[in-house]
């Protein structure tokens, strides 16, 4: 099953800024909430692949079942 990016982070009950603070925290990744909410929209900007895996790390989801359109 693939989810969007926005459907991952609601799958895993995660708000965008607690998204936000575990990449930086977990992974050294910093970017803001707003950074975050245009990855989440169709045509929007795609994160880089390791900032992707980290996202699917924190979705408990491979990168391959999340759409990063």
């Amino acid at each position: 099953m693939s989810l969007s990016l926005k459907a991952a982070r609601i799958n895993a009950g995660l708000t965008r800024p607690e998204v936000v603070a575990r990449l930086k925290s977990e992974f050294d990744i910093s970017i803001t909430v707003n950074t975050l909410g245009n990855y989440e929209k169709a045509g929007g900007t795609q994160p880089d692949i390791n900032t992707g895996k980290a996202l699917a790390s924190i979705y408990g989801m491979s990168v391959d079942d999340i759409k990063f359109f």
